[in-house]
């Protein structure tokens, strides 16, 4: 007694914590937790005033730092049983706080919260029903709802609007409460008081929203509500309802549009008028005025100075573009000018309506307008402006692109956007195609070609996977290209060391395919030789490039194949006259492409492309990254058993001789595996794949992190500039005595290759390339952009408009679909079990169904028993159930509520009748027991019968006066 005396006269109080806390800035933490040991020690305290206020500073400190309060559940529920309505507020505003589901103690609170709610004090009744609200569990919910059910009806509207508010919660976590309380919710639809109004209609609107079909039979209160209410937040919430209620009963459609317009005329409040635009622009679009009249009030939001209406403007112009474009078209100029507002979310929602208007004949004027404008963009803007033109386009496996050539060279072009961080997408785009459609390789070995020999793209981790999708492209279709030794130099570059493992092992297989493909052509090259050998040198000039025609072999050769690895490849022009005759640097610095691409597939070039190889591949044996070390020692080992077979090509010396018939049938073994077709792959496939008998993949794998808990992974710096591993230079590898030397020599191969390439980046004045974009980095490309909003709006002006369909002199080329679809599923959401309780519950009162769960008969039998001495609410709940099957009987009925409806039928009366006579026998002592059972058995019997007639279809109805 003495301690607690002490600890009230020297106890801290919330005021003193909270200028402790802001002298003590710099030792904070230390005042905090000398602070929380006093909470510890006072809330112990059987002064409740005491434990009051330490309840009440240790709640502020768990609102305010984070500070875990679960250790004094227990105190809290204490506290809740005082009688002074301070320590009462205290304490429920700390379980409100802290309560959760898998709080324990929550289960002693029952008792208390069942007392407050049936207090005398109004403010103790709220002060249940609020904390109710946050921390109700299935528990509380089944044992509380009959205090629940009381409330609702209760005459004092303050309690009546919190009880209103709180079923919400009590129907998520007990469904079966709305067999008991949801006919007085809908009573509270007519409540003169506004609050009690607009709880009801918040609460039915967020039940509407999850299944509105079990609400088809409130239409008629609904649209009263919709007709005589004034209130703007009670009028958005039936105009949502009527939203989702319109699509499933067209009748009712046809009823509700006018007024909704009505309301939409009238209405100074801009949060109903763009409720009421929603509604027509989703779910009444069939009526053409109602439309027309939204779309006005669209155009009055669009041209607001407030961002705020402009935003909802956009919003509701993009719910109207399906199926309604000419409305996008009419807005067109607001749409573009938006895209230079200073509001970020205005930009998003102008792209993404401009986005809805591409079609097969503008995506080209649309897309080339947006990849300017993202030059002048900021970063965040620039990549949302990429994804929306990477996702339009691809979407419908590329349904909308009738030009691949011209998509490829789009996707090169975006991947050097300076800004660029949509790697991904490209890098599976560029790939996606390559296996889709054949025609568009051509295309993609060019912009392959392009993106390997650009070094800006090497220094920036996001494009990364661009560069593994173009040294892919390139390996995979290199018959496809111009100068396949180029590509090899490319993939072969000193400054590849720059880029992260996983792509330079893609790296060095595609220059493994490469290579095959060159040997091939040699050795195609010398069996025609061989069969031609009268003019050897006219031979090797026909059959150079891509660009030569076929040769035609001599009759005597009987061969199935000639030299023409390229023959697809015809249309282009020869490449001598590009790139290569204007190189003018010494012999000793002569690039390997500059020297093998005049001689073509002749043992000088090969044994250079060999050479090349084995230089760059060398040091990369010895790398710790497994793929990349795999990949090149098999390089490597093709190159030795060059050697090996065939000395003179490597040394460039001679012919092949008698005894290299092995080598040949190798190479062409290898060639056929890299030339098979690669087709894509259905994102189920994997899932078609049956798992083998035995197999238990968690648990086999349930300990592989304690086996391999102590690996650590390889690092991601294993590339980097400082100490390379196990001999991996960056570079070409260096001999003895040669280390000061090295990096001399690797930057002039370095400027060797700038020299060759024009810096690496794409020359401007390219007659053979498609593409109608200036390269992101000509300067002139930034003088000619304005930043005003007008001329943008000028360069989309005939691009916003529908175009007939142009006359492609080259028909659209195939695309690969699979039969089962190109989409990855997407796993369709399991329907929550409450919810499906609830909508029966719910779907059960209002169709008059009588099967009642075990559970709501229990509660009724609780609820009775509680209650002697209110014997009028006794019966009146009991009965409430067969109200409710009697209201909802009467397809007739206006008014789901039973006391105040006007259409009454014989059959209700009778059952009204019932509870009356039963009441009488029990105000009479229950006489002559037998035959009231024998009655009552019979009135159950005839009522089941009467509700299989009535709940048939178990479908929901509309009043036929309303429709």
């Amino acid at each position: 007694m003495g301690s607690s005396i002490m600890d009230s006269l020297f106890q801290r109080s919330l005021e003193d914590l909270i200028k402790g806390i802001r002298l003590n800035l710099i030792t904070e933490s230390t005042f905090i937790s000398k602070s929380t040991d006093d909470i510890r020690r006072e809330i112990k305290s059987t002064d409740l005033h005491t434990k009051s206020i330490a309840l009440q500073k240790l709640t502020y400190l768990s609102a305010l730092y984070g500070l875990d309060m679960s250790w004094a559940a227990f105190h809290v529920v204490e506290l809740m049983s005082s009688s002074a309505f301070a320590h009462k507020k205290i304490a429920y505003h700390a379980a409100a706080h802290s309560f959760h589901a898998e709080t324990d103690v929550s289960l002693l609170a029952t008792h208390q919260l069942r007392k407050d709610l049936n207090s005398a004090n109004p403010f103790e009744v709220i002060l249940a029903l609020h904390c109710l609200s946050i921390i109700a569990t299935p528990h509380l919910a089944r044992e509380l709802t009959p205090e629940i059910f009381t409330l609702l009806a209760s005459s004092k509207p303050s309690i009546r609007k919190k009880a209103v508010a709180v079923i919400l919660r009590v129907f998520s976590q007990y469904p079966d409460a709305a067999r008991v309380c949801f006919k007085r919710l809908v009573e509270n639809l007519e409540s003169s008081d506004p609050q009690t109004l607009s709880a009801a209609m918040c609460v039915l609107c967020e039940l509407a929203m999850k299944d509105p079909k079990s609400y088809l039979p409130l239409a008629p209160e609904f649209y009263r509500i919709l007709v005589d209410s004034r209130n703007n937040w009670v009028l958005i919430k039936v105009v949502k309802i009527f939203g989702k209620l319109a699509p499933l009963e067209p009748r009712l459609a046809m009823r509700v549009v006018e007024p909704i317009c009505e309301h939409m005329r009238k209405t100074g409040a801009k949060s109903l008028m763009f409720e009421c635009v929603r509604t027509v622009v989703t779910s009444l679009v069939e009526y053409e005025s109602a439309v027309k009249l939204a779309l006005g009030k669209i155009r009055e939001l669009l041209v607001d100075d407030d961002p705020n209406l402009k935003y909802l403007g956009l919003q509701a112009l993009k719910v109207v573009a399906p199926k309604h474009l000419w409305a996008v078209l009419e807005n067109k100029e607001v749409v573009i000018k938006s895209l230079s507002d200073a509001d970020p979310n205005i930009k998003l929602e102008s792209l993404r309506i401009l986005m809805m208007m591409v079609s097969e004949s503008n995506v080209a004027e649309i897309s080339r307008v947006l990849v300017n404008y993202t030059i002048k963009s900021d970063p965040e803007f620039c990549n949302e402006i990429l994804g929306s033109i990477l996702s339009t386009c691809s979407r419908n496996v590329y349904e909308i692109i009738e030009d691949f050539d011209w998509y490829v060279s789009l996707l090169g072009e975006m991947s050097r956007i300076p800004h660029c961080q949509k790697g991904e997408e490209i890098e599976h785009q560029l790939i996606d195609i390559g296996m889709r459609v054949k025609d568009a390789r051509l295309q993609l070995v060019r912009v392959g070609r392009d993106l390997l020999i650009d070094p800006a793209l090497l220094g920036n981790p996001f494009l990364h996977g661009v560069l593994s999708a173009a040294a892919w492209v390139s390996g995979q279709y290199v018959e496809f290209s111009k100068n396949p030794f180029e590509i090899m130099e490319a993939l072969l570059q000193p400054r590849i060391s720059l880029l992260p493992p996983s792509v330079r092992a893609v790296y060095v297989q595609s220059a493994f395919k490469v290579l095959v493909f060159c040997l091939h052509s040699y050795l195609l090259y010398r069996e025609t030789l061989a069969c031609s050998p009268s003019s050897p040198d006219k031979f090797v000039s026909e059959s150079t490039y891509l660009g030569s025609d076929s040769v035609i072999v001599a009759a005597d050769c009987q061969q199935d194949e000639v030299f023409n690895p390229r023959a697809s490849n015809e249309s282009f022009e020869d490449p001598s006259t590009e790139d290569v005759e204007d190189i003018t640097v010494n012999h000793a610095q002569t690039p390997y492409s500059a020297s093998i691409g005049k001689d073509g597939f002749t043992h000088e070039a090969i044994g250079n492309l060999l050479s090349l190889t084995e230089m760059a591949l060398g040091p990369l044996s010895g790398s710790r990254e497994v793929e990349i070390q795999e990949r090149a020692r098999n390089v490597l080992g093709l190159i030795e058993l060059i050697k090996q077979e065939l000395p003179g090509l490597v040394n460039k010396e001679g012919n092949f001789g008698r005894g290299d018939e092995k080598f040949p049938k190798i190479i062409e073994l290898m060639h056929d595996a890299f030339s098979r077709e690669l087709g894509p792959i259905s994102a189920n496939a994997q899932e078609r794949v049956p798992i083998p008998d035995g197999l238990i993949l968690k648990e086999n794998l349930g300990d592989l992190d304690m086996i391999c808990g102590n690996v650590q992974p390889p690092t991601s710096s294993s590339f980097s500039f400082g100490i390379l591993h196990s001999g991996e230079k960056v570079g070409l590898p260096q001999s003895k005595g040669e280390s000061s030397e090295g990096s001399t020599e690797s930057t002039s191969l370095l400027a060797e290759h700038r020299k060759l390439h024009g810096l690496y980046y794409l020359p401007s004045e390219k007659n053979d390339m498609s593409n109608d974009y200036p390269p992101a980095n000509d300067p002139k490309l930034q003088d000619n952009l304005n930043d005003d909003a007008k001329d943008l709006v000028k360069l989309t002006k005939q691009s916003l408009l529908r175009k007939k369909k142009p006359d492609h002199t080259k028909s659209r080329p195939v695309v690969v679909k699979l039969d089962e679809g190109d989409e990855v599923p997407i796993a369709a959401k399991k329907l929550v079990l409450k919810e499906d309780l609830l909508s029966g519950a719910v779907r059960d009162v209002l169709l008059g169904n009588e099967a009642v769960s075990t559970s709501q008969t229990n509660l009724t039998d609780k609820l009775s028993s509680k209650r002697k001495g209110k014997k009028k609410l006794s019966t009146h709940h009991s009965s409430g159930p067969k109200e409710v099957l009697g209201d909802v009987g009467n397809p007739n009925m206006g008014n789901p509520s039973s006391g105040r409806s006007k259409h009454h039928d014989h059959r209700k009366e009778r059952q009204h009748s019932s509870p009356r006579k039963d009441r009488a026998r029990e105000e009479n002592g229950h006489k002559d027991k037998q035959k009231s059972s024998h009655r009552h058995n019979r009135h159950k019997s005839r009522q089941r019968v009467d509700g299989s007639n009535d709940v048939v279809t178990q479908t929901p109805v509309i009043p036929d006066f309303l429709l």
